[in-house]
């Protein structure tokens, strides 16, 4: 819904631009001389580039008119609810136009996991579980196993399949500490594979990850994760 919060904001802020000049195609050029007008010429070219940063279909020169008319105190040439039903018509577009981008990625993002898991499961030293998580061993240590109820220490690395990187306590510079049954199924599942000192990598399928549903604005729909795991230490359950 940016489009819809972009174009809802840009409306509250009309009322903060101070230019009132001519709409038609013949207006004189503006110097930009005075305080006054290179302020309204700052906010009117920071509100189209978020417009256009946004792909937001605006008819340039409606717009120019209805903000003129507001500006001056002119009557409205749409009504309140002639105002109301365009908006909500945007909003309704908005969205069935954010759905079909959605599902449009689900779609492809389950047939690039498919393929990717296919292949990547006949690689030497890649084992499949029951569940359809893969995982291989990089460094195999000798400490403890956790528990779902432990709490674990582990540095991590986390990206997609086409290795675009959306998490990593080793860019932060410190490892992190979380209980193992709080996490996504493919962790609480891979990590108790694993023994203190361990170093795997993780192929974790979208059912074992964040679903239909993805996280945030980086996973998407359907998208299968791959971590790079380090478990540096267990806490037992008390």
């Amino acid at each position: 819904m940016k489009k819809l919060a972009l174009c809802l904001a840009l409306t509250s802020s009309v009322a903060l631009v101070a230019c009132q000049q001519p709409t038609t195609q013949e207006a004189a050029p503006v110097a930009l001389e005075t305080s006054e007008q290179r302020f309204s010429y700052g906010m009117a070219y920071n509100m189209g580039e978020r417009m256009a940063s946004e792909s937001l279909e605006i008819d340039a020169a409606a717009f120019s008119l209805g903000l003129a008319d507001a500006l001056s105190g002119a009557e409205s040439k749409l009504t309140p609810e002639e105002v109301a039903a365009e908006m909500q018509a945007f909003q309704e577009r908005m969205q069935a136009e954010q759905m079909a981008q959605a599902e449009a990625a689900a779609s492809a993002n389950v047939a690039e996991a498919a393929a990717f898991f296919a292949d990547n499961g006949t690689r030497d030293g890649v084992m499949v579980t029951e569940s359809g998580l893969q995982y291989e061993v990089v460094t195999q240590g000798d400490g403890v196993s956790p528990k779902p109820s432990d709490t674990v220490e582990v540095h991590y690395r986390g990206t997609l399949l086409d290795g675009s990187e959306f998490d990593s306590s080793y860019s932060r510079g410190e490892p992190v500490k979380f209980r193992l049954d709080q996490v996504i199924a493919g962790w609480t599942e891979g990590l108790q594979l694993m023994q203190v000192g361990s170093n795997y990598t993780f192929y974790i399928p979208a059912e074992l990850a964040y679903g239909a549903g993805g996280a945030g604005d980086v996973i998407g729909p359907n998208a299968a994760l791959k971590f790079e795991v380090e478990l540096l230490g267990v806490e037992a359950a008390e």
